[in-house]
């Protein structure tokens, strides 16, 4: 706009300058005794006009000249700006690349010129962590504190991960409980806790952390079932200690957990080890119900419930549906030797042999012929169930 400004008035002055000297409209006189110079009007326009635009570019200089160190400071602030961006967005490439060596030290440089000071610390940190070099990594944690205090969320995240990474499980703890206290639901804090939980042996939390962060797609279904179950296993042992304590603890279990065949076969083995059978076979049902597994059937006949007789018959009625399942077949022999059927208990063992050898059913069978008081053939079941028990383990 200025521009056309000034090329305007240098137009009109070009058309008016020929016009006023072409028409002689008068004199100016001056007068400063003894002087006296007379002008034509014309030329004292000319004069002025010149005087006017030889003023104008003294002023102009003389701001330009004024402002001179101002425009040289920012300058250099912009010239130290961009090298800063540039030193660390280098930083960023070289950790990416896993050279951390320079990535720490263009990190450092780009501090020193002003980039950011919460993302060159912890890209300074992360670099220095991947270096073993822990001392210079607390510092530059330190230094985003001091120079970002106001960013605890991703300095305390950052800190966190690298603790996790050096096994200072507790004291990644106690780095996440400062950031509870500005975000108590932070999902990438959650995901850090719930790997520390696990490393500690922490089970119950770590069952609510996974329920927390199902609730809001933090973690991968598959990890999160395979994670349960593990927690679950580990409880379940440490509760087996007593039949009462395990059944309070069961009964907090969430029914989708007491359903998996592998929770649900852990726990009945627990409770018949606690001596009560009645739970076990109970929780086995229950479990089969939804979803058909081998093992548990095969564990059934371990259970003894409160009516055996009941107990037989279920079992019976799922023979319809899985007949050639040699687990199944197990449990009904052991059913019915529990019962005193001899001849039916040897028959279930027998079918379940016939569909895949396996020690228990030979040493099941060993022991009814024991009771008929057949020696020679429980003595080839015992032969037999310890050659196949020395196969399963080798």
């Amino acid at each position: 706009m200025k521009v056309l400004v000034w090329l305007l008035l240098v137009a009109g002055a070009a058309v008016a300058v020929p016009l006023v000297i072409g028409h002689n409209i008068g004199y100016v006189l001056l007068v400063q005794p003894p002087y006296r110079i007379e002008l034509s009007t014309s030329l004292f326009l000319l004069l002025m006009a010149l005087a006017f635009f030889v003023m104008h570019g003294l002023l102009q200089l003389t701001f330009y000249t004024l402002r001179l160190p101002e425009k040289v400071q920012a300058f250099k602030r912009e010239k130290r700006a961009k090298e800063a961006t540039a030193a660390l967005l280098e930083s960023l490439t070289a950790l990416a690349e896993g050279r951390h060596g320079k990535a720490e030290k263009t990190a450092a440089h780009a501090l020193e010129l002003g980039a950011d000071p919460l993302v060159s610390t912890l890209v300074a940190a992360r670099a220095a962590h991947k270096l073993k070099n822990f001392e210079q990594r607390d510092f530059y944690l330190a230094e985003a504190e001091r120079l970002a205090p106001d960013a605890d969320v991703p300095r305390l995240l950052c800190k966190a991960e690298l603790l996790l990474d050096q096994r200072r499980f507790n004291d990644v703890l106690g780095c996440l409980s400062h950031l509870e206290k500005s975000d108590a639901k932070h999902l990438p804090a959650l995901q850090i806790e719930l790997k520390a939980r696990r490393q500690l042996a922490d089970w119950e939390d770590v069952l609510a952390l996974i329920a927390q962060l199902e609730k809001r797609g933090g973690i991968e279904p598959l990890i999160a079932q395979q994670w349960k179950l593990q927690a679950h296993l580990e409880l379940l042992g440490r509760k087996a200690h007593d039949a009462a304590t395990l059944r309070a603890y069961w009964q907090k279990v969430p029914e989708a957990d007491q359903l998996d065949h592998r929770i649900a076969l852990a726990a009945a083995r627990h409770f018949v080890k606690a001596g009560d059978g009645a739970s076990a076979a109970q929780i086995i049902e229950l479990s089969l119900a939804k979803q058909w597994d081998t093992a548990l059937a095969e564990f059934y006949g371990e259970c003894t419930g409160k009516d055996p007789v009941k107990q037989l018959e279920k079992a019976e009625y799922w023979l319809k549906q899985h007949h050639n399942d040699a687990g199944l077949l197990l449990s009904l022999g052991k059913l019915c030797a529990r019962e005193e059927l001899w001849g039916k208990a040897q028959s279930y063992l027998e079918a379940s042999l016939s569909v895949q050898q396996n020690s228990a059913a030979h040493l099941a069978l060993a022991r009814i012929m024991e009771q008929q008081g057949k020696d020679e053939a429980a003595s080839q079941h015992y032969r037999q169930s310890l050659e196949r028990k020395m196969e399963e383990c080798g």
